[in-house]
């Protein structure tokens, strides 16, 4: 099969993965990931066979066992395979929608995707120097670093999004839930596959394939591999170029008060360099990532199993940009002035194992093992052109710079981790699991932020170079876990879990730009080594970061079940969950974060399994919280704070319904109302302009006590429905999905209407083809509204910019099973 791809300064399948794509296209003929999934093996969650007119039972793996998700007392919503489908699922991003009071925020500067989580999230989480309060797991394996988040999703049996703490079980930093994903896996005797090719518009092209490979009686292996591209969503503003009388007008004053200042390193007048500003190449906001995995299953016998998978990750794609919010007259909404070239340089490379033994027919014992190494790069726009440049020194906003970049010259994440479980099997009196578990860190990172006044060939504002070449995370755990079934009705539970976290940074340095007089005034540079003693380069370290950080803590969960009958049950717990503290900026430690959760839930089947209904009501004690920010330091220098505030006080209400109306129509309904209201906190951030701050230390904060958490909008829901059509020849399945929230504040600063998404209504559309021969074809439109929906916002530049939302996409993908 030919695929046009329209020539659009991208590059194209070029390359091992998506060659190895095409492979698969060309050499299998066929495929559908759903029915192949279908045929795998059970995994996180199995569908029974469904009667006509009921709903799929679903099973999960929430409390580290197999159960049926109507008999499972926790707050989890799972996604099946097709789901993830239907809803074209492709990162974390795409999940939110589809989980009461969960939400996913773009953070362009570093490229990576922060979670929010019943209006508990870090926005800062994005390098090594933050954790999440959303912890990810794919196949049990803990992801500590949020670039995880920003990988591809493809070939998944489910997702399951766990909410309220899960420290007991999970363990580090699900302070508020846990995400799990879970890849399909080899089953033996089996040579299923699939294959899918999909098209759309930004030039959007798409191709995805998997299929199973026996080895013997006892061994499988499976091969998945995907490849997504699509043009960047915002194009590039021509400059105005003032006049070259008005250009020395408006330098003169500046350059007459920089050579007074610094007459040893005078500067003169240079013309606006138009060629400074990017006008051609890879846009901002594009996609092209690939990844292939390896799976491989060995079942020696039926006591036995090992399942274990390498996966490769590339991401050459561009970051998300701060776009105005108000553009400049006679300028496209989706469009940016910029004079810093878009680049994501990404590698990941994992290895995940699981061993299974039945030791005998009451006792089981597993084996989870993880490696992942992570290596990256990435250059951003970060002042999104807010300011145009009146000359090459000066902008017409009087207090802002004009030109900074935000450059990853290089970072490493490596880490690995062990967990061993035992526990019981069968029915009893009393089910109990007992568990071990180790991880290890070992990160660095060279962050550059050139900051230059009016363009990049102005003089310095300020700039900086942060290298942390080691920073490292030990953490060690004992956990259990044990339900005392009292009767067939009552189910009493209780879990601990002891954590013992080590952090230290090890010759980490915050270099600041501190020569004006003798040396040149250029951006910092990859080709620049701020460490260089006595070197010409104009830096001096000013933050010494070495320090270490020792802490403990013991979590708990204690729960009861009732189960009114076989159809309906109610529970009520009281959990606690915890992160651990760390190290910020000048070696200086913070303390950890623990959340309290109370929580009483019902799951119920009606109408003979055609309605199932799933509700929660929880109040959360929040305290401790880690508030991490860029600030700058009354000398002029800047870094990343971390400080404990008191906390908030959380509590709301979640529902989701699944109903089959008739065999042919189903529907689908979640909401959430959540209340986040912050206890005490004074925060101060680079990305805001805010007062001047009397607290001795802090440049610029303001007092937020009372203020209601970023990205909790009071109420939210969202609406699912499709019917299914039998032609003669297959079936035709339309759908609608559509979302809405009430409005929600994107800092904790609440500042009025541009640091805040209003209330909004996103749809989206799909039709649906599958043929009796196994091919199938589905075109949809995602945002049919176009809306313009922000995920943050910022105005330190002056005018206030946001990350949005993917405006209005549409496409189609074509593909077959065998």
């Amino acid at each position: 099969m030919n695929v046009h791809v329209p020539q659009s300064g991208k590059r194209l399948l070029l390359s091992p993965i998506s060659m190895a794509i095409l492979a698969l296209v060309a050499g299998t003929n066929v495929a559908h990931a759903e029915e192949a999934q279908a045929a795998a093996a059970p995994t996180a969650e199995q569908a029974a066979p469904a009667e006509a007119g009921k709903i799929t039972e679903v099973f999960v793996t929430a409390t580290k066992r197999t159960t049926s998700l109507q008999k499972t007392p926790v707050a989890v919503t799972a996604l099946n395979a097709a789901a993830l489908d239907d809803n074209h699922v492709q990162t974390i991003q795409d999940v939110v929608n589809l989980v009461p009071g969960f939400s996913a925020t773009g953070q362009g500067d570093h490229g990576v995707i922060t979670m929010t989580l019943r209006g508990i999230g870090n926005d800062s989480a994005k390098t090594e120097y933050a954790d999440p309060e959303v912890a990810s797991f794919v196949d049990g394996v803990y992801s500590p670093r949020p670039e995880g988040a920003t990988a591809l999703l493809f070939d998944l049996d489910a997702i399951e999004v766990l909410r309220g703490p899960q420290g007991t079980l999970w363990g580090r930093n699900s302070t508020v839930g846990a995400v799990n994903m879970q890849t399909v896996k080899p089953e033996i005797g089996s040579n299923a596959g699939n294959f899918e090719l999909g098209y759309g518009n930004y030039s959007r092209v798409g191709a995805r394939g998997a299929f199973n490979i026996p080895l013997s009686s006892t061994a499988a292996m499976r091969v998945a591999v995907v490849h997504e591209q699509h043009d960047g969503y915002v194009d590039y503003q021509a400059p105005v170029i003032p006049s070259l009388a008005a250009q020395q007008a408006a330098a003169a004053p500046a350059i007459a008060e920089w050579n007074a200042k610094h007459p040893l390193n005078p500067v003169t007048f240079k013309p606006i360099n138009e060629n400074s500003y990017i006008r051609n190449g890879q846009k901002y906001n594009a996609q092209d990532q690939s990844a292939v995995r390896l799976s491989f299953l060995w079942q020696p016998s039926a006591d036995l199993k090992w399942n274990i998978a390498y996966e490769h990750y590339v991401d050459r794609g561009t970051p998300n940009m701060n776009l105005l919010q108000q553009q400049r007259p006679g300028q496209e909404f989706w469009s940016a002035l910029i004079d810093t070239a878009p680049n994501v340089n990404r590698d990941s490379n994992s290895v995940r194992s699981r061993v299974d033994y039945q030791i005998n027919n009451d006792v089981a014992l597993a084996y989870i093992a993880g490696y992942s190494r992570f290596n990256g790069s990435s250059t951003f726009d970060q002042d999104g052109g807010a300011n145009p440049a009146t000359s090459f020194t000066t902008v017409g906003a009087p207090g802002n710079a004009g030109y900074q970049a935000n450059n990853t010259v290089w970072s490493k994440y490596k880490n690995y981790s062990h967990e061993l479980e035992i526990m019981s099997t069968g029915k009893r009196d009393v089910d109990w699991l007992l568990g071990l578990y180790y991880a290890n860190e070992d990160n660095g990172i060279r962050f550059d932020i050139p900051i230059m006044n009016g363009t990049e060939i102005g003089t310095v504002s300020w700039q900086g170079s942060f290298i942390q070449p080691k920073e490292t995370v030990d953490s060690k755990a004992a956990f259990g876990q044990a339900t005392w079934n009292v009767s067939d009705q009552w189910h009493l539970t209780g879990g601990f879990r002891y954590t013992s976290d080590k952090r230290e940074n090890i010759g980490g340095l915050g270099n600041g730009w501190s020569n004006y007089d003798t040396v040149p005034q250029v951006p910092v540079s990859p080709s620049m080594n701020p460490l260089v003693p006595g070197g010409n380069n104009g830096f001096t370290p000013y933050s010494f970061n070495s320090g270490s950080y020792s802490g403990n803590k013991l979590t708990g969960l204690a729960r009861v079940t009732y189960d009114i009958d076989k159809n309906n049950m109610v529970f009520a717990s009281v959990s606690t969950g915890y992160k651990s503290g760390g190290l910020q900026d000048g070696g200086r430690p913070y303390g950890a974060e623990t959340l309290t959760n109370y929580e009483i839930g019902s799951k119920s089947t009606f109408l003979g399994g055609k309605v199932r209904m799933n509700n929660s009501a929880y109040y959360s004690k929040f305290k401790d919280f880690q508030f991490s920010a860029p600030v700058t330091n009354p000398d002029g220098t800047r870094g990343l704070a971390t400080n404990n505030a008191e906390g908030a006080t959380v509590w709301g209400l979640e529902t989701e319904i699944a109903a089959k109306i008739t065999p042919e129509d189903r529907v689908q309904f979640t909401a959430a109302y959540t209340h986040a209201e912050l206890k005490h906190l004074i925060g101060g951030s680079n990305d805001y302009a805010l007062p001047a701050c009397p607290i001795v230390g802090i440049s610029t904060c303001l007092d937020v006590t009372g203020n209601t958490m970023p990205h909790a909008p009071k109420f939210s829901a969202q609406l699912q429905y499709q019917h299914s059509f039998a032609l003669a020849d297959g079936t035709l399945i339309p759908r609608i999905s559509t979302h809405y929230e009430t409005s929600s504040w994107l800092s904790v600063f609440n500042l009025g209407e541009p640091d805040r998404q209003k209330a909004y209504n996103r749809t989206d559309i799909g039709l649906r083809y599958d043929a009796n021969s196994k091919w199938y074809f589905d075109a949809f439109v995602r945002n049919v509204e176009d809306g313009k929906i922000k995920t943050s916002a910022m105005n330190a530049n002056g005018p206030w910019q946001a990350q949005y939302l993917p405006p209005r996409t549409f496409g189609i993908n074509v593909g077959r099973s065998f």
